[in-house]
């Protein structure tokens, strides 16, 4: 059964130092919630406040109905009474205990008799496709298969609520992305309310239900993955999200639905805004043309960066810089004029002084 969790005007300090500033969440039963940002946003903090290792200084947090922190009711339940199940960055398994020993260590204090512990252990083995391993201590396996012995050990114990913290931040790039595939399908089968951190963009947007992206402890946009990467609540998120980096233009409204960036306009929905805006566009979202069309600026190609699959083109126009990505092996030459085509309905619009995105 999933569980829903709510976080009330959560404050952690340590010192002068903000960690966790008056965060108010709701992850709903069932969801996969990652919290997003750079290192020293707050984000683990915020994990460990939700796991009980560490004490807030106030506000609350909720486990399904029950209050398992309160700074005004005194209130601070041991992580072993909120019935979660926690995956670190280091893996954490005893070297000196088999893996059937790490799985059933915590299944012991459940009181759990030998038959129905190893049915656990073959049951989560099985699912993180390690059946067979019992008797292999951790040094026998690769970081691969210690991060699955890792997960088999939260799957066992069934607790209501995953919690994982940069889980796959020590393996190389190809296994983080079979790991990817792994917990995604794992969660689909449990149906566990889970909270991921990562600092890795690409983790939070093709697993999570619902992504948070925090700075300096705030909470700066809750939203599902497609929304994030496409309506950015502010420059901060726009900024952080997204490989290539958004092309972040600063220009002036010029004109009704119209702004003017260097030397030329660009046709986005101003929304009657007006003075000093920023025209964020993704790389994929702009055409690359040969010869001149209508509506579409002349540039000059700077650099060609072929990646195989796709092409990483930087167009400059006088002081203007633009990023642009197109698939496969691009043709375009350094230094050849080129023509970018911008589509208004891709196109965010900031306000310069706020950062905030600018709408209806």
């Amino acid at each position: 059964m999933s569980t829903t969790i709510t976080i009330k005007n959560l404050t952690k300090r340590f010192g002068d130092v903000v960690a966790v500033n008056n965060v108010s969440l709701t992850i709903e039963a069932g969801t996969f919630l990652t919290l997003l940002g750079p290192s020293g946003c707050g984000k683990t903090t915020l994990l460990r406040c939700i796991a009980g290792l560490e004490d807030p200084n106030e506000g609350e947090i909720y486990i399904g109905d029950k209050l398992v922190y309160s700074s005004i009711k005194g209130i601070s339940l041991q992580p072993g009474a909120r019935d979660l199940g926690l995956v670190f960055q280091n893996y954490a398994l005893w070297p000196h205990m088999t893996v059937y020993k790490n799985i059933t260590f915590a299944l012991e204090m459940q009181k759990l008799t030998k038959a129905q512990m190893d049915e656990r252990v073959h049951e989560a083995l099985k699912e993180v496709q390690m059946d067979g391993y019992e008797n292999r201590y951790p040094r026998e396996m690769s970081g691969g298969q210690q991060q699955r012995i890792a997960l088999a050990r939260m799957l066992a114990y069934r607790p209501k609520v995953f919690l994982m913290d940069e889980p796959l931040s020590n393996l190389d790039a190809r296994l983080r992305m079979d790991m990817r595939t792994e917990l995604k399908r794992l969660h689909h089968i449990s149906g566990a309310t889970t909270i991921y951190v990562t600092h890795d963009q690409v983790e939070a947007l093709t697993m999570s239900t619902n992504i948070a992206v925090m700075k300096l402890g705030v909470v700066q946009q809750l939203d599902t993955p497609d929304r994030v990467y496409h309506f950015p609540a502010n420059l901060f998120v726009a900024d952080f999200i997204g490989n290539p980096k958004v092309n972040l233009l600063d220009g002036t409204v010029s004109g009704q639905n119209q702004v003017k960036v260097g030397d030329f306009a660009l046709d986005v929905e101003t929304f009657n805004a007006r003075g000093k805006m920023v025209v964020a566009v993704r790389p994929e979202d702009i055409a690359v043309l040969t010869e001149p069309e209508l509506n579409a600026v002349e540039f000059t190609a700077y650099s060609v960066l072929p990646a195989g699959a796709d092409s990483t083109i930087v167009a400059q126009r006088g002081d203007v810089e633009v990023t642009v990505k197109v698939m496969g092996i691009s043709k375009i030459k350094m230094d050849q004029k080129i023509w970018l085509k911008f589509d208004p309905t891709s196109l965010n619009l900031y306000d310069k002084e706020s950062g905030n995105l600018v709408t209806g």
